[in-house]
């Protein structure tokens, strides 16, 4: 299994709650759509500079990389990148 973790700043301006669920609505709603993809969840923080996590659980290292280029996962990307200050990502496998 691999376990992956981003977390992330938001721009200034941007309304961090509003924009977390709008990005947890997107990708959460991907498991079960993309092959290997076992568990995604999106979270506001409450502590430390960042503003969010994503943590997700994969079959493998080869799911994790079909997923990063899925176009399922670059659609939902593509409708929150923006948002996006600062990116911060760790993967292992477990």
């Amino acid at each position: 299994m691999v376990k992956h973790i981003v977390v992330y700043t938001l721009k200034e301006g941007v309304d961090k709650a509003a924009a977390v669920e709008e990005i947890s609505v997107l990708l959460e709603s991907l498991v079960g759509k993309i092959p290997g993809l076992n568990w995604l969840e999106v979270c506001q923080t409450y502590q430390g500079d960042m503003d969010y996590c994503l943590y997700s659980e994969f079959d493998s290292r080869e799911d994790l990389d079909a997923y990063q280029v899925n176009p399922l996962h670059l659609e939902a990307k593509e409708k929150f990148q923006h948002y996006i200050a600062t990116r911060v990502c760790a993967d292992y496998e477990y």
